[in-house]
């Protein structure tokens, strides 16, 4: 057919047909005697697939990258390309509801008796600009891409670094302590099983910073306590290759696991073929509002800056359902004397490691954690691995 035929059949103008030529789109063959175009069915085809990825928003190079996909039958590669246009426009969503509640307290304000006080509306749209900001501002600064293929092993390299050397860093975790146990709960940030402090302990700081120490306890502790009931559907964040997603799938739970990394997925999705993979992450959860019964996550919240993880926390309660928990395992400091002591002993002994890594990270305070969640309406509990590593356990009251 010719390019009218084409354009009357698609519902779109030759115009724009003539464009997507010019991008290389489609290549449609040209009649030798006028040298006028003719379009096949496989030419429609790729044109009413172009139409469908622009008309989600899709970028005219991801719908090149896309195409050339289908072209080699790699539907894999395909739907990484539909899940990211589909995490820009949740992120899209969210932010124009952020910015309608915003605007609906404004209004409420205005509708106060008594004169307006103009410096709140300014204290509004600073908070809502700031928050913005912290949405978009989040990168992936250690390419995680790149360490997928050996994610587990350095994982278990750490671990078990730190079994044939008890002294190191951060290893002082009590004997007497049940890393399962419920006799470990503890109701408040300033009491703990682990009566050691940052001050009271040598061997507080020392030659390496192990981020991995005591990872398959926290992991079982973080199981154990959401213990979800046969099909009841989870979401863990920042899921890397699935380690924690995959002992609550064996513990009888629907699991969705997210993560920013193709890759980290990728070995997720080999590791777990039964298990829901998508690309996203903690400031735009590509999901409906109440989809999952708990959430998770594992040694991935302390990448976000404080203002990011607000909104992570303020992301998870808008997917869960009314009863929905939260299950939170990583590295935290218990409060900020805690944090201060920390710092204050690796800068006297002058690790930079250390120093690097609290410097790259935000390790959050317990404290704020438990504060804010309970202030939402959440009890909590939680338990001390070691030094530094922490699971935290909220779930709404009834």
């Amino acid at each position: 057919m010719n390019i009218k035929e084409a354009a009357s059949r698609l519902g779109i103008s030759a115009r724009a047909i003539r464009f997507y030529e010019e991008k290389g789109l489609i290549l449609p063959a040209k009649q030798s005697s006028n040298g006028y175009r003719t379009y096949t069915e496989n030419d429609i085809w790729r044109l009413q697939t172009i139409a469908a990825l622009r008309e989600i928003g899709m970028s005219l190079q991801d719908i090149t990258h896309a195409i050339g996909e289908i072209d080699q039958g790699n539907q894999q590669r395909l739907e990484e390309y539909l899940e990211l246009q589909q995490a820009v426009m949740y992120a899209q969503w969210i932010e124009l509801k952020r910015m309608m509640d915003t605007t609906q307290r404004m209004i409420d304000l205005n509708r106060q008796d008594g004169p307006l006080d103009v410096s709140h509306l300014h204290d509004l749209a600073d908070s809502a600009r700031r928050l913005r900001e912290a949405r978009q501002n989040w990168h992936d600064r250690w390419n995680y891409d790149t360490q997928a293929a050996i994610h587990d092993q350095r994982v278990q390299a750490e671990s078990r670094l730190i079994t044939e050397h008890p002294n190191s860093e951060n290893n002082h975790h009590s004997d007497n302590t049940s890393p399962i146990s419920d006799e470990n709960e503890v109701a408040h940030p300033y009491q703990d099983t682990d009566h050691s402090t940052p001050s009271d302990s040598n061997d507080t700081v020392q030659s390496s910073f192990y981020l991995y120490h005591n990872y398959d306890e926290a992991l079982e502790q973080t199981a154990h306590w959401i213990s979800p009931s046969l099909g009841e559907k989870g979401l863990d964040i920042g899921t890397g290759t699935g380690n924690l997603a995959g002992k609550l799938l064996q513990h009888g739970a629907d699991m969705t696991a997210i993560d920013q990394s193709r890759e980290m997925l990728r070995r997720c999705r080999t590791k777990y073929p039964e298990m829901h993979v998508k690309l996203g992450n903690f400031l735009a959860l590509p999901f409906t509002d109440h989809s999952f019964d708990f959430v998770v996550s594992s040694f991935a919240f302390h990448h976000l800056s404080p203002d990011q993880q607000l909104l992570a926390l303020q992301e998870m309660q808008r997917v869960l359902t009314s009863r929905g928990r939260i299950g939170l395992t990583d590295l935290m400091f218990v409060d900020a004397t805690h944090r201060d002591s920390y710092i204050r002993q690796a800068e006297t002994t002058g690790h930079e490691e250390q120093l690097r890594a609290l410097c790259e990270r935000h390790f959050p305070l317990l404290s704020e954690l438990c504060s804010w969640l309970e202030q939402q309406g959440y009890v909590t509990k939680h338990v001390r691995h070691n030094e530094l590593l922490h699971t935290l356990l909220a779930v709404p009251l009834r």
